[in-house]
């Protein structure tokens, strides 16, 4: 039994073989970074920008592709690729290097489809307006940040945009056919348990069509890192993370589609938590667990931002 509505999963419905991503870095910068919105970034954000490791540097999107095409086909056996500009806020230039860019990812032989990273306020209309583009075009998917559904935490990690940014976003994707996943971190600094499920209600109202969940990790270089030091930054053990995605996961509405549900930091840069390297285990404790509660993705959803509340013991 299927728990949760799986990203391969869909990806096996469409393209009927095995598909893999290919992260490239374009050279974005960011709006948190470059000044137009501030100059120290997220805490949590090292100025690598998320993904950034492993992509050959150096050398134009398609070289990339091809590079990692190659280790891909290699390691999983796939047949066709989705090109992922990862790094950074990757909608942050003019419309015309954006088309120029994202069409030599698609030159390269078997890339099929594009997967779109950036930040709600990295999206003016003509922007958009080519995402739409794309989006009639090619497999497509548009990655918006949000990382929490409490201003107060946005404000907290230095996001430099609010809720109201990333629903306008969402609503005007949504006018242009545009699939949009959403990005949320589970353990950030301040949050209660109950505050960091309600971003599960928060993407069912908004409507995103999937979801990438992440834990909190420590990198070096970053100021989250200097709070750990301090003390200022208490870490998920493995069983309450592995707990709280499957608490989340029944409140989701069960149509949003999964893309992600731990996430996998650099190890050379990783100060915590440690035991999140053994990603394979910590899905697998995912999946067993969701089969120990016989339970599954949006048990609890039972509207637009209504969950069924929790039984009482």
């Amino acid at each position: 039994m299927q728990r949760y509505n799986a990203f391969s999963e869909e990806l096996k419905r469409v393209f009927g073989c095995k598909v893999q991503r290919l992260s490239a870095d374009a050279g974005f910068t960011c709006p948190n970074r470059d000044g137009a919105v501030g100059t120290d970034g997220c805490i949590f954000c090292g100025g690598k920008g998320s993904g950034s490791y492993g992509i050959l540097q150096g050398v134009g999107v398609a070289e990339q592709l091809e590079h990692a095409k190659e280790i891909m086909v290699r390691k999983y056996k796939a047949s066709r690729f989705i090109a992922y500009f990862q790094s950074y806020s990757n909608t942050y230039a003019p419309v015309e290097q954006l088309r120029r860019l994202y069409d030599e990812a698609l030159s390269v032989p078997d890339v099929v489809g594009l997967i779109v990273g950036t930040r709600p306020d990295c999206l003016p209309a003509e922007t958009l307006d080519l995402l739409a583009e794309y989006a009639r075009r090619c497999y497509f998917w548009l990655e918006l940040g949000l990382q929490s559904p409490l201003e107060r935490t946005l404000a907290a990690i230095n996001r430099g945009h609010d809720l109201a940014s990333f629903s306008t976003a969402v609503a005007e994707c949504q006018k242009r056919g545009i699939r949009v996943c959403a990005h949320i971190i589970l353990g950030l600094p301040g949050e209660s348990r109950e505050e960091m499920l309600s971003g599960a209600e928060f993407l069912n109202r908004c409507g995103v069509d999937g979801v990438k969940i992440h834990l909190l990790h420590v990198m070096r270089g970053t100021r989250l890192a200097e709070m750990y030091r301090e003390g200022q930054v208490p870490l998920l053990d493995r069983d309450s993370y592995v707990g709280l995605v499957c608490d989340f996961l029944e409140r989701l509405d069960p149509g949003i589609v999964v893309q992600r549900l731990t996430g996998d930091g650099n190890r050379k840069d990783l100060i915590a938590p440690l035991w999140s390297l053994a990603k394979f285990e910590v899905l697998n404790c995912i999946d067993h667990e969701l089969e120990r509660r016989k339970t599954r993705q949006g048990v609890r959803f039972v509207g637009p931002g209504v969950a069924l509340p929790d039984p009482v013991s």
